[in-house]
């Protein structure tokens, strides 16, 4: 069985949309695309560069952020990550499977819980999700993503697509294996799934 990890720049109140650019997802009005960059450091960069450059994986992403790497890796084969994007599989959830022109794309047609389920179950190197805020409703409610990495930047929007908020998840436990602060207030946590959720009563 493959796992699924989740790389996920948030804000302090959780809001995901558009981290590294004024135009990545302007959709809602969005107005402060870009907010990650504005906090990132070195640190910051060496824990992002740990998490994808690592392991070996395939990625796994909706087709709004595949459209936006689509356009941008392949013109930078240069940088390590770029080398290792444009080489591997990604797999593409998607309602239009014949617009994937970057080579290695394989979409995936149907219910997202059921067609990433059926991919994580096969044998393979894991699936890394980059961006993609869409997918992880389905996937969390269906318990299907093991391992987060989670990229906290110290700033509060009060608007924007929240996808860890809400009812949808199933419940499960978490277990903290990496955890730092940059000097820059930035917060990077890494966690994996750790079995039912523990209960207890403070009162006694």
């Amino acid at each position: 069985m493959r796992r699924i990890i989740g790389g996920l720049f948030m804000t302090v109140d959780g809001v995901m949309q558009a981290p590294g650019a004024p135009d990545e997802d302007r959709s809602g009005g969005f107005a402060y695309g870009g907010w990650a960059a504005g906090y990132s450091d070195e640190q910051t960069g060496v824990f992002i560069a740990e998490q994808i450059q690592g392991a070996e994986y395939d990625l796994l992403l909706g087709r709004r952020t595949y459209d936006i790497f689509a356009d941008y890796w392949p013109r930078h084969l240069a940088s390590p990550i770029g080398e290792r994007f444009d080489r591997i599989t990604k797999y593409v959830v998607t309602s239009d499977p014949d617009t994937l022109g970057w080579r290695g794309s394989q979409p995936l047609v149907g219910n997202p819980a059921e067609t990433v389920a059926a991919l994580r179950s096969g044998d393979g190197p894991d699936l890394l999700i980059q961006g993609s805020s869409q997918l992880y409703p389905p996937l969390f409610s269906a318990g299907l993503v093991d391992r987060i990495f989670l990229t906290v930047m110290p700033v509060i929007l009060g608007a924007g697509k929240r996808v860890l908020t809400g009812d949808a998840a199933a419940a499960t436990g978490m277990r903290l294996v990496d955890h730092r602060v940059s000097e820059t207030g930035v917060v990077m946590s890494v966690y994996e799934r750790d079995g039912p959720v523990r209960t207890g009563d403070f009162t006694t």
